[in-house]
């Protein structure tokens, strides 16, 4: 064989190798393709569930918070019905008369006086507070 002979055959072998080589990357590309396709496809769907989540937490924290808004006013009202019972008692337990008030019922009349005008005066400060919220 001569050396012409040789190169040739040494080139179709590289050439035959370079085409397998070739096919095999296509196929691979191919693969990956396919497989990010579908990934985005898929992360198009998740994130589509997850605003659909959002929404439904949001409008349900948006349900609550009315509920939150009145256990903070009813610990307020708490607040101030302990400070007005110490406020009582303690004028009570001063002038000698807890005694003759709480066998009469005058300690809970005088503490239910006391908690409503606290009550009312809450009230009326933050319905003057929405008043001036809303007129702005």
């Amino acid at each position: 064989m001569s050396a012409g002979m040789v190169a040739a055959l040494a080139f179709l072998l590289l050439v035959i190798f370079i085409g397998i080589f070739l096919m095999r990357l296509v196929a691979t590309l191919a693969t990956l393709t396919r497989s990010a396709d579908i990934i985005a496809r898929s992360s198009v769907d998740i994130l589509a569930n997850a605003n659909t989540l959002l929404d439904d937490v949001n409008g349900k924290v948006k349900k609550i918070d009315p509920t939150f808004q009145a256990v903070a006013d009813l610990s307020g009202t708490v607040s101030d019905l302990n400070a007005a019972t110490r406020k009582v008692t303690s004028r009570l337990a001063g002038s000698g008369k807890a005694v003759s008030a709480v066998t009469n019922g005058g300690l809970a009349v005088t503490v239910g006086r006391s908690v409503a005008k606290a009550v009312l005066k809450r009230n009326k400060a933050r319905r003057n507070k929405q008043n001036t919220t809303t007129k702005k």
